[in-house]
Formats: C-alpha cells, sequence, structure tokens
C-alpha cells in the first residue's frame, strides 16, 4: 500500500514565516527558493520549491521544483530525483496537493474583467 503524506503544517500564509532555501547549481550560480510543502512517500521524503524572487507576471510563475530528501551525516540533503518514475509519480501528488490552493473561479473573475 502506498503511502502519501502531504505536509498540511508546510502551508504558509502571510502572517507565519516562509522557508527559505539556498540551492546552487552544477555552473555555482545560488538561488533562493521557497519551500511550498513536503512530502513523505513510501518512507522517502521530498519537497517542492519555488523561485523566491518570482514576480508576477513572470512566465514561470505558478513553476515549482521537485527534490529529494537525503540524510548525510545527519544533515538535509536535497538532491535530484533521477528516476523518471519515481519523479512522475512524486510531480503529480505535488500538483494535486499545490493546486487544492487555487480558487479557480476569483482567477475566471479577474480575467472575465480585463
Amino acid at each position: 500500500m502506498q503511502e502519501n503524506n502531504f505536509d498540511d503544517d508546510m502551508e504558509m500564509d502571510d502572517s507565519e514565516d516562509v522557508e527559505l532555501y539556498t540551492l546552487t547549481d552544477e555552473d555555482g550560480t545560488e538561488t533562493e527558493f521557497e519551500l511550498l510543502g513536503r512530502l513523505d512517500d513510501n518512507g522517502q521524503s521530498y519537497v517542492a520549491l519555488a523561485p523566491a524572487d518570482e514576480e508576477e507576471g513572470d512566465e514561470e510563475e505558478g513553476s515549482f521544483i521537485i527534490l529529494k530528501v537525503v540524510e548525510e551525516d545527519g544533515e538535509e540533503i536535497f538532491e535530484t530525483i533521477e528516476d523518471d518514475d519515481e519523479f512522475d509519480r512524486i510531480a503529480d501528488i505535488f500538483e494535486d496537493e499545490l493546486m487544492q490552493d487555487i480558487d479557480y473561479d476569483e482567477e475566471d473573475e479577474s480575467k472575465s474583467e480585463q
């Protein structure tokens, strides 16, 4: 039986502090990301992160990355998910959970007013 636990405590509104992480890519460029959520699936933890400096109207607005959480020497390390099937499964779970927070009626009203 597959176990999916989306950590609802990680959902944050404007009144709470935002959890930020600085990630370094293969070129050494550092980018700050905001934690969108954490998921435990079959004993493995994953995080969904969005760029912290994302501006409204940005062509990649609403995009996020998913990384596997691995513990090394007592510290959490984020790794790329190498297995395509694993990535697709986890991405589907995160998308389902994160899309629940979107109010589509509000979005439709703002588009019809333009």
